[in-house]
């Protein structure tokens, strides 16, 4: 073991390594443990996510639009106090949409 103090992580922002240098060695053990348990917490969740999303691209409805990309949802817009279904979806920046029909088919 050195006795030189470790160098800090050039990813870490310089607030956190000040932040850290003032704390005791039994505070730094419970940050070290909350941030590996943080980092496998949210490494899964970033996992489910991707596999959450891989399923929805894999499920094309059957009245879905050949122009309409699978990862479109469904919305609902109110307009002069009718409502009707939107297929919506992301692309860049900007969300685009395309009719689909009134909620109420018979209006």
């Amino acid at each position: 073991m050195s006795y030189e103090p470790p160098t800090p992580p050039a990813e870490l922002p310089g607030e956190i390594v000040n932040t850290l240098n003032g704390y005791s060695p039994d505070q730094l053990k419970h940050i070290a443990r909350y941030a590996e348990e943080l980092a496998a917490h949210k490494a899964r969740e970033a996992r489910l996510e991707e596999e959450s999303d891989d399923d929805k691209i894999h499920e094309r409805p059957d009245d879905l639009p050949d122009d309409v990309p699978a990862k479109a949802t469904i919305t609902i817009k109110e307009i002069n106090d009718n409502r009707y279904y939107y297929w919506q979806w992301r692309d860049g920046d900007k969300i685009k949409s395309k009719y689909k029909g009134p909620v109420t088919p018979d209006k």
